[in-house]
């Protein structure tokens, strides 16, 4: 019987990892720390558990944010990337490959939790074109995300991402 095998990384590529068999769980943390090392009202998680865990491409650069706690991330876009402590490592869920195959079970840090976030999916709807009207620069946008696969290198050789403080300056 053959593992099941995600693959994933960071918004830049610079960081790949592969994860082979089931994680833990998945789950959300409305804790504070969390809250802050995503950016975000709670921190979507994939606990490694005993799976097996390879990073691909790049190394993490971490921050201590406890006394028990690191938290890894891309060294050059910052993605977020591990939370690790002493029962083991998880990894951010949005930064797989595809996260949709990896639901929440469960919810940590309770007390932490923002008030409106459960009814976050009452909110009115939009589609990214609905706002072409107002945001026209969003009919020739061009992404310079990393795709959701391995790639063999990253960048492309004929990638030049704009240096856009230097057109507002301009």
């Amino acid at each position: 019987m053959n593992a099941i095998v995600r693959t994933g990384g960071c918004q830049c590529g610079g960081i790949r990892f592969r994860l082979e068999g089931e994680p833990l769980d998945s789950s959300i943390c409305h804790c504070r720390m969390c809250q802050k090392a995503f950016g975000a009202y709670y921190a979507p998680l994939v606990a490694v558990g005993e799976a097996n865990l390879a990073w691909t491409r790049g190394a993490l650069k971490y921050f201590q944010s406890s006394n028990h706690v690191r938290r890894g991330f891309c060294p050059d876009c910052g993605t977020p990337m591990t939370y690790e402590a002493d029962d083991g490592i998880a990894i951010s869920a949005g930064s797989f490959d595809d996260p949709a195959s990896l639901p929440p079970v469960i919810q940590f840090g309770v007390e932490g939790k923002l008030p409106f976030v459960d009814r976050l999916h009452t909110l009115p709807q939009r589609h990214t074109m609905d706002d072409i009207d107002s945001a026209p620069f969003l009919s020739d946008i061009v992404s310079y995300q990393h795709p959701d696969h391995d790639t063999e290198t990253w960048p492309p050789e004929d990638w030049q991402p704009m240096d856009w403080q230097k057109e507002k300056r301009q």
